[in-house]
């Protein structure tokens, strides 16, 4: 575990390193991404036991919601990257001809990134790739929350990577102080939104650029032109996927009151169907990650009326995929991001009433609609603000790494995956050229005489 000493030190380190120029190299960046391409190859069964001792989380969803994820990204900036480094040529105004201009990215420096615990290897190491890949450098600093996936970060990218190009920082609330009172040239957060805030105002003393990945409560929408059996079966997997802890799961449900019934039985078959009559025997349903989390959710469940699930088991941190009714907004699992596997209902009869609601409400991370109706479809992405949105699916948008993924509001600011994460990690430079061939007189002082012609020339 770094000490303040070594932070500083280590921060020196790849400042010195970043100005040698190795990292601006496009085919340096192509080797180190195949590097932790084959480092995460070689590490995937220690990764799925560290995730698994962490969370409960079967290999099979590890692979599904941490490994692959990373290695698409890997495989999706090592295709797109000599592309995405090339200048960019754009159009000149007239005026100012003969003229040439170009849009350069190039790195920004030495990058702080910061990892939440509930999905402790994608949420670092995807940001990782596109650090890598816009050619920073970069501190990790996985969450200390998931012991065993921190130490497997730290272990994996140790082996590969010299610490003046990647190093990672374990430690608690300290290491996290020690780290933010550095100058970084960005910071990427992902966690809640009081931590959220701690970091943007360390990075606001530096003047650093933030990208600050939170959560909120992401909505729900089913209307009554679904394939029940099919929009069961997605709710069901994208709520109780990590048991609930995933920052883009549906937080609640607005369910068109005339196919409510319909619905909530076919989530219950769907429970069954994937964990069992009893999920706490399944090997496929994880586990709250620690005490005061499971005990701030079982507080929630004191709210409205439980119909499905509901059971805890304090010493295993254990709580069942449950559904609960009769919810009110002012009652406390409607004022907070949930964050595990309770999913309240909330009945609508006018697509225009689940829209009020959404809209009176900070802008979620993820809005989710399920309809046939293509009309209703477009209704609510143009009448709702989010920061992605899924129609008839739910948490898939994050797998698709032509999609930026990021926040709006208080979900978040900034987005990364592909190339979203390739211009988040850089600066791009406007650069104008302009030949000797002539040079106009007319735009120099003295200027006696001159407006009428510029008028003409400039508008």
């Amino acid at each position: 575990m770094m000490t303040q000493v070594s932070i500083a030190e280590i921060v020196s380190k790849q400042r010195d390193f970043f100005k040698t120029g190795n990292t601006k190299d496009v085919h340096f960046r192509l080797q180190k991404l195949k590097t932790l391409k084959q480092a995460i190859i070689e590490y995937e069964q220690a990764i799925a036991q560290a995730v698994k001792a962490d969370l409960h989380k079967p290999a099979e969803e590890t692979f599904m919601t941490e490994t692959v994820l990373i290695l698409k990204e890997i495989d999706y900036a090592v295709k797109n990257l000599k592309a995405w480094t090339k200048p960019k040529k754009v159009p000149v105004p007239f005026q100012i001809l003969p003229a040439s201009a170009r849009i350069h990215p190039e790195p920004l420096g030495i990058i702080l990134i910061i990892g939440p615990w509930n999905y402790p290897i994608q949420l670092i190491l995807a940001p990782l790739v596109a650090a890598i890949a816009a050619g920073n450098c970069s501190i990790l600093k996985p969450s200390e929350l998931a012991p065993h996936s921190s130490h497997i970060i730290y272990e994996m990218l140790e082996k590969y990577f010299e610490p003046e190009y990647i190093a990672v920082a374990e430690g608690g609330v300290e290491t996290s102080q020690q780290l933010l009172a550095e100058k970084f040239d960005h910071i990427f957060f992902t966690g809640g939104t009081v931590v959220g805030k701690i970091v943007m105002e360390a990075a606001a003393k530096h003047l650093t650029p933030v990208t600050l990945e939170l959560g909120g409560k992401s909505p729900c929408i089913v209307d009554s032109h679904i394939n029940v059996e099919y929009t069961a079966r997605r709710i069901t997997w994208g709520k109780f996927t990590n048991a609930g802890q995933t920052c883009v799961a549906p937080d609640y449900l607005l369910v068109n009151k005339s196919i409510k019934e319909n619905l909530l039985n076919a989530i219950e078959k769907c429970i069954q169907e994937f964990y069992s009559h009893n999920p706490a025997k399944s090997p496929d349903y994880g586990r709250i990650i620690h005490q005061k989390h499971f005990d701030r959710l079982v507080n929630l469940l004191k709210d409205g009326r439980i119909l499905i699930g509901g059971d805890t088991n304090s010493v295993d941190r254990y709580i069942a995929p449950t559904v609960i009714d009769n919810i009110s907004l002012t009652d406390p699992v409607m004022q907070e991001e949930i964050f595990g596997p309770i999913l309240p209902v909330i009945e609508y009869t006018d697509i225009t009433e689940a829209i009020a609601l959404i809209n009176s409400r900070p802008k979620p991370l993820a809005l989710y609609v399920f309809s046939e109706n293509k009309n209703l479809q477009q209704q609510v992405c143009r009448e709702t603000s989010s920061g992605g949105v899924g129609i008839n699916n739910t948490l898939m948008h994050l797998s698709v790494s032509s999609l930026p993924f990021g926040g709006v509001g208080d979900s978040g600011m900034g987005s990364y995956h592909g190339k979203a994460g390739f211009d988040t990690f850089s600066h791009h430079k406007s650069v104008l050229h302009k030949p000797f061939l002539v040079d106009v007189k007319l735009l120099y002082p003295p200027y006696e005489g001159k407006l009428p012609w510029l008028k003409r020339l400039l508008p």
